[in-house]
């Protein structure tokens, strides 16, 4: 099944914000969600330097919080609540990496958030 991959990611993140709740700094998410996607035996490069392009030219870089598998973005945040600000920051980086999909997970809110992206040129209407 295609997404076989984000269901044990999403799984990963519901039993690290099981287990912590709410409330932390960003970093402490992330540390735990390397631990648990370790433990799912996923492939993964945290902190990853990723190029950015514009018009073919490679313009600078930014890291994303985990590649999987080389295929799927995951950005992690811990915010109250996530605003379409973060989604746009999202879908910028899957078009900027020339990623088809990716993740971002909010551990700030009551219940663990998860908003699935493609990139905009790959989505099915």
């Amino acid at each position: 099944m295609e997404d076989d991959l984000t269901y044990k990611i999403i799984g990963c993140a519901m039993k690290v914000h099981a287990a912590l709740g709410n409330g932390f700094q960003e970093v402490i998410y992330q540390r735990a969600m390397a631990i648990e996607m370790g433990k799912a035996n996923l492939a993964f490069a945290r902190e990853q330097e990723m190029p950015i392009y514009y018009d073919q030219v490679e313009i600078g870089s930014r890291r994303v919080d985990f590649l999987v598998e080389n295929e799927i973005l995951v950005e992690l945040k811990a915010l109250t609540k996530l605003d379409d600000v973060h989604l746009a920051q999202g879908l910028n980086y899957l078009v900027a990496y020339k990623l088809d999909k990716g993740l971002l997970l909010n551990f700030g809110a009551r219940s663990l958030e998860v908003k699935r992206l493609r990139h905009p040129l790959n989505r099915k209407i």
